[in-house]
């Protein structure tokens, strides 16, 4: 039965056309790395530092991960454990805030993210939310609400990058707004880690303080999520990531 839902799924991919922005085909390597003996492995913590012993190939590709995204983005530190983007998110939240913090973010109606901030998630839960919009006759965000929203609500942390806006985002104005108000800003660029990569966006890594994406979309890569950030803040950020979100 599984073998055929397997055969059956591969048909689906090869002989349809989709149309979901979220998904790609993973390249012929990833889907031969994936399906290798690593599988096996505890891979628990960090390289250097697991919790399992036989950790020394599962601590070569994590490592080699690293480095082949900080030199990708020009991130000073990258964290590569996150299941997916929604768990980068979440360990941001997690290292830099404290439950009752303030969230400014978009709103999800008009292009923003459940792992934003929105009641039925974790971040909505936790946090307090107020949510910016798009201005309605240009279907742009509005910087200028943006910014009076930040300077009554007081945020502590601003996240930009969307899940549903088809915009270029301003990453520089947004970290202008932040600046404005002492708030963290955090970049969710998971839907385009790969225009950002290939230069064809404007890239928040070097802008906002924390950059998160995922990897299965326009990057090609395994199912996953990234956080990137200066190494002021690397040791935050990896601990809220083991053994905080996923120990």
């Amino acid at each position: 039965a599984v073998a055929e839902a397997l055969e059956g799924e591969r048909t689906r991919q090869n002989e349809t056309l989709a149309m979901i922005a979220s998904e790609n085909h993973a390249s012929e390597a990833v889907m031969e790395a994936q399906s290798s003996e690593l599988t096996n492995n505890y891979a628990e913590g960090y390289p250097g530092g697991r919790y399992y012993a036989g950790c020394e190939y599962a601590d070569e590709v994590e490592n080699l991960a690293i480095e082949r995204a900080k030199e990708l983005w020009g991130a000073e530190h990258v964290n590569v454990q996150p299941h997916s983007g929604s768990q980068a998110n979440m360990g941001v939240y997690l290292a830099m805030l404290e439950p009752g913090d303030k969230i400014l973010s978009l709103d999800l109606t008009h292009g923003g993210h459940l792992s934003h901030g929105h009641p039925a998630n974790f971040a909505g839960q936790t946090y307090e939310v107020e949510q910016y919009e798009v201005d309605a006759e240009t279907g742009y965000v509005d910087y200028e609400g943006l910014a009076e929203i930040a300077e009554e609500f007081d945020p502590d942390i601003i996240v930009s990058g969307y899940s549903a806006y088809p915009r270029e985002v301003d990453f520089e104005r947004v970290q202008e707004v932040a600046d404005d108000t002492d708030a963290y800003h955090l970049a969710d660029i998971a839907h385009i880690t790969g225009l950002v990569a290939a230069g064809v966006h404007e890239s928040p890594v070097g802008v906002a303080d924390f950059v998160t994406g995922s990897t299965h979309k326009t990057i090609r890569a395994g199912r996953g999520g990234i956080i990137m950030c200066g190494e002021e803040h690397a040791d935050a950020i990896d601990n809220a990531v083991f053994p905080g979100a996923q120990g």
